[in-house]
């Protein structure tokens, strides 16, 4: 059996963000495949600092092992794809999502690699696009397919509980989902493509 992992990067457990990701992992189950919905909580996710200590030979994960970035990471050594879901600020998603990607394809790039993930903004009103195209960034370096669904991964609602009445947001959610499973389905056995050296290049002679 597939397995998702769903990161709710909002600090509101049971928020909007959460019955987006709901929606997602109820119709994922219809198709069979196993969820876990992991909250990223209250507690402050550190940033990046570029130090390069989890590259050293025999390092495991993130030097900073006081939030919840190498936990995530470890669990999705065991999972097929992923959806990740964050609340809209300022135009942006949480800090703290950002946070948690960038430290984990970091510094455990392998466990994601090739896996199809899907990304999910949850507003208010606006700046949601802007939010869901620089989730979608980080993953199109790693070699993973996006799933989409029939509009932008977009759900809307400010109080909590508000977005389960985003009627079209929802059914957004559960076409992304069976197209998840759709994709996890046509990979199942399917060998990773290989990778040619990394050729690194800039725009300064």
């Amino acid at each position: 059996m597939s397995k998702v992992l769903l990161f709710n990067c909002s600090p509101h457990k049971s928020g909007n963000t959460f019955s987006a990701l709901e929606e997602v992992a109820a119709e994922l189950h219809k198709e069979g495949i196993e969820t876990e919905t992991l909250h990223i909580g209250t507690k402050a996710v550190r940033g990046c600092i570029a130090c390069r200590s989890c590259k050293r030979e025999g390092a495991n994960g993130c030097v900073f092992d006081d939030d919840v970035t190498n936990d995530f990471a470890r669990r999705a050594v065991l999972a097929d794809g992923f959806i990740v879901g964050s609340p809209v600020y300022y135009g942006l998603p949480a800090g703290q999502c950002i946070a948690l990607v960038q430290r984990m394809l970091f510094s455990a790039g392998d466990a994601f690699r090739f896996k199809p993930v899907a990304n999910v903004a949850v507003c208010r009103r606006g700046g949601a696009t802007a939010a869901f195209e620089a989730m979608n960034m980080p993953w199109t370096m790693m070699n993973c397919p996006i799933v989409s669904s029939t509009y932008w991964n977009i759900v809307y609602g400010r109080t909590e509980g508000e977005a389960r009445l985003d009627a079209e947001g929802m059914q957004v959610m559960r076409m992304l989902a069976r197209n998840m499973a759709r994709l996890l389905r046509g990979l199942a056995g399917e060998p990773e493509p290989i990778l040619e050296p990394q050729q690194y290049t800039n725009f300064i002679r």
